[in-house]
């Protein structure tokens, strides 16, 4: 018996090989039946390899990610530093323009606050967000997906949305308890209900296969021009109304579905160099705290900066140095009116001068039929 084990050592081997492999993908197969699990966006159970191999993966790709992330930060600080006080001066001005800019929208925002009370609109607005790290990709040039290094245990669910500051990103698809799978914009299978900003149309945005973004089933209309903006419609139950998502680049007719037109959309983040992303995972219908606190703060300051311009602009001084300001119920002097016509003002134009050299075709310049001669010659009158 044993010199049957020691001669067929390695077939044995190979044979318990396969029939371990062969085991191990019937169990991954079959779909469980005690609904426990991982679970994709779309309610299907994931496999046992799949999920292994995350799980396996993931602590290496967090290590590498992490000591390529921080000689990065190190070198950048480094070149930072020699342009930090032009980048500070150029701040202070941006925050200075920003200010007044504020002021100025401070009354149109509560005017629209006031109309969106009247109309009951239920705005979304982001209550929370979950900040996460890329720290993978699927390995393509053109991949639309991202791996991210949060997952169910920070609260992530299947479907929510994920952005920057600078606009929409995509969404999660699948969720694994630390890390998330993110589904670009730019992906072929991806797509969000969005609105032109300028025109009101409403419209789907999808990826292509070369990684592009654009706009399908839209007829030509004149009014669509490049460089509108574009913003979610929330008609897509996934991201809230208003996050920007880019601008138009494009506008071409579509060869292969006449009469619609091809619209490629420039995104407002770029989706090829991300780094950090934010992902909703909290949204509600009533303005957050510190939101109404920042908004009463901006009415405030829109009602001071309006007293003050009527303070100043009471106590500016007449554009004659000379005439002091009319008081509110005046009667317009003769001398404010043109001619001396009451009920005229003069509004700042000039006077009739009489003529330097008068003669007798000058208005006032001619003599009364009475004092004429017969025979005589008539001479003109001194003013």
């Amino acid at each position: 018996m044993d010199s049957f084990f020691v001669r067929f050592k390695n077939p044995l081997v190979l044979i318990v090989i396969v029939l371990a492999q062969t085991i191990g993908l019937a169990i991954q197969v079959q779909p469980s039946r005690t609904g426990a699990g991982p679970v994709g966006s779309d309610g299907r159970k994931m496999s046992l390899l799949r999920y292994w191999s995350v799980a396996i993966v993931t602590p290496f790709e967090r290590v590498i990610h992490g000591s390529s992330l921080n000689v990065r930060h190190v070198w950048s600080n480094y070149v930072d530093l020699r342009h930090t006080r032009e980048q500070n001066q150029a701040l202070q001005l941006e925050i200075a323009r920003l200010r007044q800019e504020q002021a100025s929208f401070a009354e149109d925002a509560a005017q629209g606050r006031r109309l969106q009370a009247l109309l009951a609109f239920k705005q979304q607005y982001i209550t929370s967000t979950v900040a996460a790290q890329v720290i993978g990709t699927s390995g393509t040039d053109h991949s639309g997906l991202l791996y991210l290094d949060k997952g169910s245990v920070e609260g992530l669910k299947p479907g929510q949305p994920v952005i920057t500051p600078d606009g929409v990103v995509g969404k999660l698809r699948d969720v694994f308890p630390h890390t998330a799978q993110l589904l670009l914009l730019s992906d072929p299978t991806s797509g969000a209900g969005i609105l032109l900003e300028s025109t009101r149309i409403r419209a789907i945005l999808r990826g292509t296969s070369t990684g592009n973004v654009q706009i399908d089933n839209l007829m030509a209309d004149s009014r669509i021009k490049p460089g509108e903006k574009i913003i979610t419609s929330g008609g897509d139950q996934v991201f809230p109304r208003g996050l920007p998502v880019g601008v138009i680049e494009s506008i071409a007719p579509d060869p292969l579905h006449q009469p619609y037109t091809e619209i490629v959309v420039h995104p407002a983040a770029n989706l090829l160099r991300l780094e950090e992303v934010l992902i909703i995972t909290g949204t509600a219908t009533t303005m957050p705290a510190a939101a109404q606190q920042d908004a009463a703060i901006a009415d405030a300051v829109s009602e001071e900066n309006k007293r003050a311009a009527d303070i100043i602009s009471e106590k500016l001084p007449s554009l004659n140095a000379d005439t002091p300001a009319a008081k509110p119920g005046d009667a317009p002097k003769p001398s404010d009116q043109i001619g001396g016509v009451p009920g005229v003002p003069n509004s700042g134009l000039p006077r009739t001068q009489p003529p330097l050299h008068p003669d007798r075709f000058s208005p006032g310049t001619t003599p009364s039929a009475q004092e004429l001669k017969p025979g005589a010659a008539a001479t003109p009158q001194q003013p």
